[in-house]
């Protein structure tokens, strides 16, 4: 309540994403005690609740900073996100092959960078000075950052050479920086704008 009401939504999404994850890492955490084997299935329950929120992100700040962003814009990052956690999820459960799961994840993704690069959403935050730092900053963080869950799955997956208290490490530590970075960025903005 600290923050302009423009700004509440986008608030509420980065603590709904905190909250998740917080939840599902306490649930995973007692599953990979007793079971000694990665919980696939918690750990892409909580992505395919937390990332397409962190995603529409860009909408709802481009909204709240009143830049002209269409429904396009929301749809493009939603379906992104979900081809890439949806192939991503086929070939680490083994349902399709590794490769396979890698491509399809990798097309979504390739969706979300252009449209937070170069598409509709990017096109709107150049035009507002407010926004412009602290979305590049998300940019960079989908960007870079995000590129640790393909690496992992890739070393995991794809070449065999990570174990899986490694691969859990590796996804553990995106999540953390990813999802809690991303939060702390959105809230920096939405107090300085308060």
């Amino acid at each position: 309540m600290a923050v302009k009401k423009e700004w509440r939504l986008s608030m509420t999404v980065v603590g709904l994403v905190t909250l998740v994850a917080a939840i599902h890492y306490d649930y995973m955490r007692d599953f990979r005690a007793a079971e000694q084997v990665t919980p696939i299935v918690y750990r892409y329950i909580d992505w395919l609740i937390t990332v397409p929120l962190l995603m529409i992100e860009f909408y709802i700040i481009l909204k709240a900073v009143g830049a002209s962003v269409s429904a396009g814009s929301f749809w493009r990052l939603l379906v992104g996100t979900l081809v890439m956690l949806i192939g991503g999820y086929l070939g680490e459960a083994q349902i399709v092959s590794s490769l396979l799961g890698f491509i399809v994840g990798m097309i979504g993704w390739a969706v979300i960078i252009w449209e937070i690069f170069r598409g509709e959403a990017s096109q709107a935050a150049e035009s507002k000075e407010g926004i412009k730092s602290a979305f590049n900053a998300l940019r960079i963080i989908v960007l870079v950052g995000w590129a640790i869950y393909p690496l992992g799955y890739v070393f995991g997956y794809m070449l065999g050479s990570v174990d899986d208290g490694s691969l859990n490490i590796i996804y553990n530590l995106a999540d953390f920086v990813n999802k809690i970075l991303f939060g702390l960025i959105i809230w920096s903005v939405a107090t300085k704008d308060a």
